[in-house]
């Protein structure tokens, strides 16, 4: 029964259709920049604030050790509990959050520290004051900066990845996905509402929008795909950390000690080949 179980879960895993992709990568119970903080670091030392408005606890950053290597780890946190989500407004940052990262990364290319990203956001937080405050702006800064930081940067969409809020802190030497995370220029349900001005069109716009890995990797938005335990994250936290580990770390070896001339050349032309096409005469 056991054997039967798991051809089950690997024959239902392996079709996962685009919009029962989504469901699986918001999974209450998947892996959070908290758990693989937990799983993978040593020594992490979290640091606050942006040095202009206040803190934002939708994203976390900090100093870590990772093995052998020194890094600074940014990623994107929901919270676990309702009171915690509602701190952190359900992964969604605001500008300060965008800002403390951008300044911590700054920081860790001034000592030449590796950097290393969760995405884990439905978008940047739309509200009134978040708008007042710059948001757009901050987020086409961070991703201006991000193109010319002189250290290597690797980015890890580790459940969704909506909209600007999920670019902002995207911009990378590697650009991976989880087996069953989305990346997308916005929500299936903001992308239903504007479209079809109902979000019950949400699965057909989550399969126009091609968000999922096996779509992004044929299109080459990211570079690799991260395999998860048979039946998702959420199901193995452990499994999933160790195959986290293993590519964060082959990702760096590839990466630390490369010329920064040649780092910053590789990472431009990454982003200028997505959106190419041919187009045929007439």
């Amino acid at each position: 029964m056991r054997r039967e179980l798991a051809e089950l879960k690997k024959k239902i895993y392996s079709g996962l259709s685009p919009w029962e992709t989504v469901q699986v990568a918001r999974h209450p119970d998947r892996p959070m920049t908290s758990d693989y903080l937990a799983l993978l670091f040593d020594e992490f030392v979290e640091l606050f604030g942006d040095k202009f408005f206040g803190d934002d606890r939708a994203i976390r950053a900090g100093f870590a050790k990772i093995d052998q290597y020194k890094v600074l780890v940014v990623g994107h946190q929901k919270g676990k509990t309702l009171q915690e989500r509602q701190a952190c407004n359900f992964g969604c940052a605001h500008p300060e959050g965008y800002r403390k990262a951008l300044g911590k990364m700054k920081l860790a290319a001034k000592y030449g520290l590796p950097i290393i990203c969760f995405i884990d956001t439905p978008g940047a937080y739309p509200g009134v004051g978040a708008e007042e405050r710059g948001q757009s702006q901050v987020i086409a800064q961070s991703m201006f900066e991000m193109a010319r930081l002189k250290t290597p940067i690797i980015c890890v969409v580790i459940g969704e990845g909506g909209s600007g809020g999920a670019l902002a802190i995207g911009v990378g030497d590697k650009v991976a996905m989880l087996e069953h995370a989305y990346y997308s220029v916005i929500s299936p349900e903001g992308c239903a509402g504007i479209l079809w001005k109902s979000g019950q069109f949400a699965e057909q716009a989550a399969k126009a929008l091609k968000c999922t890995s096996r779509d992004l990797s044929s299109l080459g938005v990211i570079d690799d795909v991260i395999e998860e335990p048979l039946g998702g994250a959420h199901r193995d936290h452990h499994q999933m950390g160790a195959r986290m580990k293993m590519y964060l770390l082959k990702s760096l070896r590839e990466l630390v000690g490369m010329p920064f001339e040649k780092l910053l050349e590789n990472r431009y032309q990454k982003f200028r080949r997505m959106g190419q096409f041919l187009e045929r005469p007439l």
